[in-house]
Parts: structure tokens; sequence; C-alpha cells
């Protein structure tokens, strides 16, 4: 079982956007020694819960002051953007970071509709339901750009080329997605694919499965690939961890109440007062994440990916300190027996 982190870089209140940031870097740094598999970053606009609007930008930083950790995001919402300025990107942060690169696509607008109107580059922009098309031109300006010709003699955009050119890699293509939908583009399009179940757990195992039953095979990816995101936290108890966990769960819990707030501490999430309403949304934010000991976790965790045949865990955690958030990846890498010991 591979075992990856998803980094939303989180603002906690009373906290800034420099130090969601800084935080992100030092973790990576300290999942790099931990013995983790790879390391996502997120994408989020006009927020003061999250601070990482240009993963891209994050990507190249992370991997330089990182050693092995496979570096990628976690995604790129790809509708907002042209196919190939985002492909020039990605061969420019792989050839700076050869094998360690992995481009996440996402089809969500990681925003209000607003503000993913003010991200569109004008009239022309792509529409939704074009994503599909964008997702194979991506895909065929990556592949040119490594020589391998994959633009035909006919296509209008035959000689234009991604740059840098020469290199024979490129980053890891993946597709993310919350539902039925991001799994049978990943499917048809021969792609691995990331399910978010930390966004929705409804209906993710027959999502996962109409992948497997669909899924088309592709020169760089020539069966299916799954990997599961999911919220978890480890506590050196069970009453600490659940302690933790109260940041989080009343974030979403206002977030789908459609009043967004920076992350609370424990004690003011505990002591907020609720509606019924919100008990009972409360309840549903808390069953959707896996929150405990390492033991405890690690057992929740395995048998979910079996649940959904997956190869891979990709684990956000969200505190609102970065101590505790450090030591829940720490306790989890002891309970996977990735490390034997705490990271000085």
């Amino acid at each position: 079982m591979l075992l990856s982190v998803l980094d939303q870089s989180p603002i906690r209140k009373d906290g800034s956007a420099a130090q969601a940031i800084s935080e992100t870097i030092a973790l990576a740094k300290a999942c790099d020694r931990l013995g983790f598999h790879r390391y996502w970053l997120a994408e989020h606009h006009n927020s003061n819960s999250f601070a990482g609007s240009c993963p891209e930008i994050l990507i190249g930083r992370v991997a330089q002051e990182t050693q092995r950790l496979r570096v990628g995001s976690g995604g790129v919402m790809l509708t907002h953007y042209s196919p190939l300025k985002v492909a020039e990107q990605f061969r420019m942060l792989e050839l700076l970071n050869p094998g360690r690169i992995d481009l996440g696509l996402g089809r969500a607008p990681g925003s209000d509709q607003m503000t993913a109107r003010a991200l569109q580059s004008g009239p022309q922009a792509w529409p939704i339901d074009a994503f599909p098309s964008q997702v194979q031109l991506l895909r065929q300006f990556l592949d040119d750009a490594a020589g391998k010709e994959a633009l035909s003699e006919t296509h209008p955009y035959r000689g234009i080329h991604a740059m840098p050119r020469g290199a024979t890699t490129g980053p890891e293509l993946w597709m993310l997605g919350s539902g039925i939908h991001g799994a049978v583009y990943a499917a048809e399009l021969g792609l691995p694919f990331s399910h978010a179940y930390f966004i929705s757990a409804d209906g993710s195992e027959d999502a996962t499965a109409e992948y497997r039953a669909r899924f088309k095979p592709s020169a760089a990816c020539p069966r299916p690939r799954v990997s599961l995101g999911v919220a978890a936290l480890v506590g050196e108890t069970e009453d600490e961890a659940r302690r933790l966990a109260a940041s989080r769960n009343l974030w979403v819990v206002r977030l789908l109440s459609g009043r967004p707030i920076p992350f609370p501490s424990p004690e003011e999430a505990l002591a907020q007062p609720l509606t019924s309403q919100e008990e009972k949304l409360l309840s549903t934010v808390a069953k959707r994440s896996i929150v405990g000991t390492g033991e405890h976790v690690r057992e929740r965790l395995i048998n979910l990916a079996e649940a959904h045949g997956a190869e891979e865990l990709v684990v956000v955690t969200i505190t609102y300190d970065y101590a505790s958030r450090l030591r829940s990846y720490e306790l989890l890498a002891q309970a996977f027996n990735l490390v034997s010991a705490k990271v000085r």
C-alpha cells in the first residue's frame, strides 16, 4: 500500500497565507524524510481557508526542498487554462526534477462561480463540456514535446510545440474526481484515477468499479490504477484525535452552510453552539473522515482501500496548529511502518 499526502495549505484563524505556505514547505520536507510516496498541492481561489492558489509554482519549490518524494498537483483545474500553457509548465517542472513530477487534473472550479469567470482568459474560454478535449490536447502536447509525434499531419496545431522539448520523460498524468464523471473520463482516456473520497463518499465504490469496467489501456497507463483521497487524523489517543478533528469538522459544516471561515481552534470549535440541522450535518461530516490512534486509522484506511480496489492512499490532514498536523503524519507513517522513529 502506497501512502501519499494531499496538502491544501490551510489557513488557521488569526494565521496568514504566508504562514500556511511556510508550513506546507516544512511539512513536505518532513514527509520526504518520513517515507511518503508523493506530495500533492491543491488549487483553490478567492479563499480565506486555503493559501494554495498556484500548485505549479509550489510544486517547483517543494520539489527543490525534497529529495525523494514525487511532487504534483492535486490538482490543476484545467477548465480555467490553456492546455498548451499547462503542458509547458509541467514540462519545465519535469525537466528541473526528472522522474518526480505528477500532473493531477480536475474539472471543478476550485472557487465560486464569479471567481471562476474571473480566471477565464476571455469570451473564448473553454466550456465545461470541453474538458475531455482539453485533456486530450494537453496529453498530445506533452507527448509531442517528448518526441512522440502525437499531433497528426492534419491537426490544426501541428507545428506548435510545448517547450522545453527534448527530455524523454514527462509528468505522470492523473485524473482527479469526486464522482462518476471523473471516473469515466479517466477510464476512457486511459489515465490513473484518484477519487476524492474526502469530498464525496457517496457512490465512491461504484465510481471506482465503473472506472475499472470501462478502462481503455494507454501507453502510459496499461492497466487501471486507483488512488483514494482520504481525510484522516491520527492522535496519541482517541480522545486527542477527536479533539483535534473538531477544527476541520466545524469548518466543513460552515462551508456547507454557505458561511466559510478560517480553521478555528479545537476549543472554539467544540464550544460553538450549533442548530439541530448543523448537529446532523456535523455527524455526517465526522463520519466522512477517519480519526483515532495509529492502529485504528491504519485498519480503517486499509479496509477502505480494499473496498475501492485502491493501491494508494492520498491522505489530507488538517489541524489548527502545525505541530499536531506534523505529529499526525508521523504517527501515520509509524502505523504503516514507513519509519521507526519521530522526525527530529
